[in-house]
């Protein structure tokens, strides 16, 4: 059953030095139960495609296209309409939990206003609430430390919290921007785990975005590769790793240490991100690929299945024929 589908989705932001186009054109689906990976450098438009469909944008921000959640479009949604569903059944963890948590109340409080506004609880039963969720992500004795401030939590916890907070009201899709980030491996494999058993447990849809294609590799069905603003390549997650198609993808994959490679050089791709206030005409990584043709230069490559698999998005005018594929062995990369 297909919760959300985004369709033709831009992004434009206004600024003293003209219109920054941050995203361009990203379609996807999103299934129930069903993890998508939204993976590019900083810069791709990967949070800024989420956080214009949870309608977190900036003032000068301003948005085009279809967001489908019941057959309602979030992006032209009333405020008050959008308020009742965002922190209800679409839920979001932020990148750094220090900054996304109120440091003047404790974490009761800030969990059990949440219960209040969405589900008219009493605070004596949103505070029992809360203190299953805390248990429900690990937090020890989550009784005593449901009355503490966030700054007596360290990272990890505070992000276990923060995981909580989303899962407060049992929300259908659970948007994950970059949640492991700031935290060590052993941190990171503890919380990838827990997502995956509350995803389990609650039957949670989850859009993870990271730059960490270890992550992906231990969590996500389906991977988008963004750049400069656009979809590069569209597939699932072991398509990705195992027989990538886009030139981007490769680079990606080219730049991780392999295990049967130790001591070799990683391979870096060569150049920087586009300038997104001043875009090239054609492929947005034209200037970076090794494999460009004339026609990348001047025409955008329409995101179209590939000729072996209809289920394989990619926008790019070379054919996957000449294209040198080295991929990644997905298991290895796990965190």
């Amino acid at each position: 059953m297909t919760l959300l589908q985004v369709k033709d989705l831009g992004v434009r932001f206004s600024t003293h030095d003209g219109m920054v186009h941050a995203v361009n054109g990203v379609s996807f689906n999103l299934d129930r139960g069903q993890t998508l990976g939204i993976v590019g450098e900083s810069g791709s438009g990967k949070s800024q495609s989420v956080l214009a469909m949870m309608g977190l944008l900036a003032r000068n921000g301003n948005t085009s296209g279809e967001a489908l959640y019941q057959d309602k479009n979030l992006l032209t949604m009333p405020a008050h309409e959008l308020n009742r569903i965002r922190g209800n059944r679409l839920s979001m963890i932020f990148q750094d939990p220090m900054t996304s948590l109120n440091p003047y109340l404790t974490i009761e409080r800030q969990m059990t206003e949440v219960l209040e506004l969405h589900k008219g609880m009493d605070r004596k039963s949103a505070k029992k609430r809360a203190i299953e969720l805390l248990d429900a992500v690990r937090i020890p004795d989550a009784k005593r430390r449901v009355d503490m401030y966030p700054h007596e939590f360290s990272g990890g916890m505070r992000q276990r919290v923060m995981i909580a907070m989303a899962l407060l009201c049992e929300p259908e899709i659970l948007i994950a921007d970059e949640p492991t980030t700031a935290l060590d491996v052993t941190v990171q494999a503890q919380i990838l785990s827990l997502l995956k058993d509350l995803q389990r447990d609650f039957g949670t849809a989850i859009i993870m975005i990271t730059h960490d294609l270890g992550v992906v590799a231990g969590l996500c069905d389906q991977v988008m590769v963004m750049y400069g603003g656009r979809v590069m390549e569209y597939a699932d997650a072991d398509h990705i790793f195992y027989q990538p198609s886009h030139p981007y993808t490769i680079g990606l994959l080219g730049a991780l240490p392999r295990m049967d490679d130790a001591g070799e050089a990683l391979t870096s791709i060569p150049g920087n991100p586009p300038n997104l206030a001043n875009m090239p005409k054609g492929c947005p990584f034209y200037e970076r690929c090794g494999h460009a043709l004339d026609v990348c230069a001047d025409t955008i490559p329409p995101l179209e299945a590939t000729g072996e698999r209809s289920q394989v998005l990619r926008a790019c005018h070379v054919p996957v024929t000449q294209l040198s594929i080295q991929g990644q062995d997905k298991e290895a990369l796990h965190v």
